[in-house]
């Protein structure tokens, strides 16, 4: 690389006639134009301004890869919500009324004293008549990756002060492998994606880098919390040109660049497991399986080795018990088969590959130092923590765990920082009470079932709880109507609460379906720090407020106010001068750091002690592996767990406490392909963050007859009639969407690619005119343990549509006029 370490990036860098500073270290640029720093989740920017309004958004200096998604930024003022509104028969007739209309009635305008009014009172009377578990806190989202507007940190301060209320754990991102990593490796899943073997690693040791999901060059632009300056394409070109191999199994062959020059394997989607099975039976039955490292790293290997070779239900002989008695007859024994041996024959009539392409990646695996990764997709499908436990299981077959270059990997090609080799330095942000106990925690992608089942069981990581009677949804942050599976389904089960409130900037399918919406500030309009990998940002306001626009901040701080617990809220500090405090806790662990004042003003300071992402030598699990009695990991055992006995104390028919393949309930030559021939593939858009900007030029530029492309092969294409460029129906028994035609060879043979995010747009019969592929999704969670979303796992079938109907995503609700007294502007 051409770069100096960034230990040696210096804030003056950014100094000069174009940068002033936040201003970027003062006078302003030439014709009053103001600079200032902007943090993002997809890299940092400096953003032009004069006189409140954003001119220009510039990639950061310090980034040598920019993306593209900063030009989204520069519509900020587009499709705002201008002032508070209210749901018109909620206003009119009180919490609960005409439900069925959210999404389709006009809003009433009211000014912020009515506004805040309304909301305190309301959230009064819910928790007085019903009780804290009859709210419930819905702030789950990627809006800032600024430290203190982070909405769900304000909204999660909020509640937990008024007493607590019904909240959400894990992420639709990563459910599963959250779930399974604490049972098979005794770390978090998050801990673990910090420790993940370092590029320099891999570009001095690596030969074979065999990626399940593959390694798509646009998700590692994108870091939750704030992605620093981009090198991951420098890396992966750097790996390629040291003799790397990827390999990139994958039902789209794009989910590696073309330049990396990947092999690419394609396999029918959802059917990982059964491939990585077959590889392991054919190593262990030609002799290639490491057996020494398996017996002494690793717990429950006999029993998974039987499994293996069809050898029968065979649970260890003696091995820990801490959570309760193994079950003699197993409630997971009807979904596994334990007398099959998963040859490389049974594999490919699972997965599409053929039996001897099967054999031929198990030898070329176990010759080379092989790195096997898993993207997010391969999880977020039902059983979904079965690959993450089958390829961390196949590593340890081929006895590459902990080896520089070898072993096992996660979530390369999902996020910009993997494989860093550092952690990054954290950044202190507004502080957030622990949970209050009584009201009970869900499943994050489990919303749909609490609202239409008050009351009945649910069983999630080990636990059993019962869904509450929610009577309000209040959100800040995020969009349930993007990320949640099956559409038609949570809208009916949206009609259930008797109101629902929103912080939003836009009028986004969620704004749309509230009864009370507070217009919220975009980063753009608000000061805040954030920190980008190597850097720490001071993000000054580039853009004055649109409409009556309030930070977060500001709204929750007069709701407790008017809730009597004002004072404790803000503990008697405005907005900024909380910023100052955090970056006192910050400069208290890091005393090089400069003065606050002369932070904001440089805009940017480097991050104490990190050098450029993926420099550093770090290989995952290598001190385990080099002594595991004195370096033991956090399992029971202290070893990698191929088998937990706490798993199956829990007695899941859906989670078996092994690695194993589980028929899902539909996919390609299984489960109702006979009546749907297409797998659907809903990956993430290359040309917005989810859901986000979806107005914005860059991702209206991507749109296909007005509608979210839908990529599909020729030979698939030809057989259904349908040409390049058509107005496409993609269908099932949940619901429908409409979408416009690409034909692309890079799409295997009946599959469809269409990536989430485009603003969900229903017809009267429920179709999206707008190609939300949610519409077609099951909302199932992948199993009674990580309870995650099975997005992908998702059969369809395509069809020409003639006379669509036009694209309404974008068009604001009707307004309707409010008295005069509502209408004057809050006093600051």
């Amino acid at each position: 690389m051409n770069e100096r370490p960034a230990s040696d990036f210096a804030p003056g860098d950014l100094a000069g006639r174009e940068v002033a500073g936040n201003d970027l270290a003062g006078g302003g640029a030439p014709g009053g134009v103001r600079t200032t720093a902007l943090g993002t989740h997809f890299g940092p920017f400096l953003v032009d301004a004069r006189d409140g309004e954003v001119l220009a958004v510039r990639g950061h200096p310090a980034d040598p890869e920019p993306s593209h998604l900063g030009d989204s930024l520069k519509h900020y003022a587009e499709h705002r919500v201008q002032r508070p509104a209210v749901r018109q028969s909620w206003l009119r007739d009180g919490p609960g009324s005409q439900t069925h209309l959210r999404g389709r009635e006009p809003f009433v305008e009211v000014n912020w004293d009515r506004a805040l009014d309304l909301v305190a009172s309301e959230l009064a009377r819910v928790r007085e008549r019903h009780g804290r578990s009859s709210i419930f806190g819905g702030a789950y989202g990627w809006g800032s990756a600024g430290r203190f507007g982070l909405a769900s940190a304000q909204q999660h301060r909020f509640m937990r002060l008024l007493g607590g209320c019904t909240d959400q754990k894990g992420t639709y991102s990563s459910a599963a492998a959250e779930a399974i990593f604490p049972y098979m490796l005794g770390m978090g899943y998050h801990a673990a994606l910090a420790r993940q073997t370092s590029w320099s690693v891999i570009c001095a040791h690596t030969e074979l880098f065999v990626c399940f999901g593959g390694m798509r060059a646009t998700n590692s632009h994108v870091t939750y919390g704030g992605q620093g300056p981009h090198h991951h394409n420098d890396w992966i070109a750097r790996a390629r040109d040291a003799g790397v191999q990827f390999v990139n199994v994958s039902p789209l062959r794009d989910d590696f660049a073309p330049s990396v020059g990947a092999r690419w394997l394609p396999i029918r989607p959802g059917t990982d497991v059964a491939l990585m099975l077959g590889v392991m039976h054919t190593l262990v039955t030609e002799g290639r399986a490491d057996e020494a490292f398996l017996r002494t790293h690793c717990h429950g290997w006999d029993s998974l080795r039987a499994y293996l070779l069809g050898e029968g239900y065979a649970p260890p002989a003696g091995g820990p018990a801490p959570c309760g008695r193994l079950l003699a007859e197993p409630a997971w024994a009807r979904a596994v088969d334990y007398d099959t041996p998963k040859t490389p024959a049974w594999t490919s009539q699972i997965t599409g590959i053929r039996a001897d392409d099967v054999v031929a990646l198990a030898h070329e695996m176990a010759a080379k130092r092989t790195l096997v990764n898993l993207s997010l997709s391969t999880q977020r499908a039902h059983h979904g923590e079965q690959p993450y436990w089958t390829a961390l299981a196949l590593a340890c077959v081929l006895g590459q765990v902990g080896v520089a270059g070898g072993g096992y990997a996660c979530s390369f090609g999902t996020q910009g920082n993997t494989g860093a080799g550092q952690v990054r330095a954290r950044i202190p942000g507004l502080p957030v009470p622990m949970r209050q106990p009584g009201p009970p925690t869900i499943a994050v992608s489990r919303i749909t079932e609490m609202l239409e089942g008050p009351g009945q069981p649910f069983d999630f990581d080990g636990k059993r709880g019962r869904f509450p009677d929610v009577k309000l949804v209040y959100w800040a942050g995020g969009n349930p109507f993007h990320h949640h599976q099956d559409l038609n389904r949570l809208v009916r089960a949206w009609q259930r609460p008797e109101t629902v409130i929103v912080h939003e900037p836009f009028w986004t399918p969620l704004a749309r379906r509230a009864d009370i919406v507070l217009p919220a500030t975009t980063p753009l309009e608000r000061n805040d720090i954030g920190g980008a990998e190597t850097m720490l940002i001071a993000m000054s306001a580039a853009a004055a407020p649109v409409g009556e626009a309030r930070d977060d901040y500001w709204i929750f701080s007069r709701l407790a106010e008017r809730l009597g617990f004002g004072e404790q809220f803000t503990e008697g500090r405005t907005a900024d001068e909380w910023l100052e405090a955090i970056y006192g806790i910050w400069q208290a662990a890091h005393p090089a750091s400069p003065p606050y004042e002369e932070f904001v003003r440089n805009g940017c300071e480097p991050a104490p002690g990190m050098a450029l992402m993926g420099e550093p030598r770090q290989v995952f699990l290598e001190t385990f592996r080099s002594d595991p009695a004195a370096k033991p990991l956090r399992t029971p055992s202290g070893r990698i767990e191929l088998w937990s006995e706490a798993i199956a104390s829990y007695g899941y028919d859906d989670c078996p406490p092994h690695p194993a393949w589980m028929e899902p309930f539909e996919r390609l030559g299984g489960a109702r392909s006979d009546r749907f021939g297409l797998h659907l593939v809903t990956n993430q858009p290359a040309a917005r963050l989810h859901s986000q900007y979806d107005h914005a030029a860059p991702s209206q530029a991507t749109k296909v007859a007005g509608r979210e492309p839908a990529r599909m092969h020729p030979a698939t294409a030809a057989a259904r009639g349908i040409r390049h460029g058509d107005v496409v129906r993609l269908f099932n028994d949940r619901g429908a969407c409409l979408a416009g035609a690409v034909i692309d060879e890079a799409v295997m043979e009946d599959v469809v690619q269409i990536s989430t995010g485009a603003w969900y747009d229903p017809a009267p019969d429920g179709t999206c005119r707008a190609g939300n592929p949610n519409t077609l999704t099951a909302d199932v969670g992948t199993s009674r343990l990580g309870q995650g979303p099975s997005a992908h796992t998702c059969l369809v079938e395509a069809e020409r549509c003639e006379d669509a109907p036009a694209v309404e995503s974008y068009r604001p609700p009707q307004i309707v006029a409010a008295a005069p007294s509502e209408q004057a502007a809050p006093q600051d």
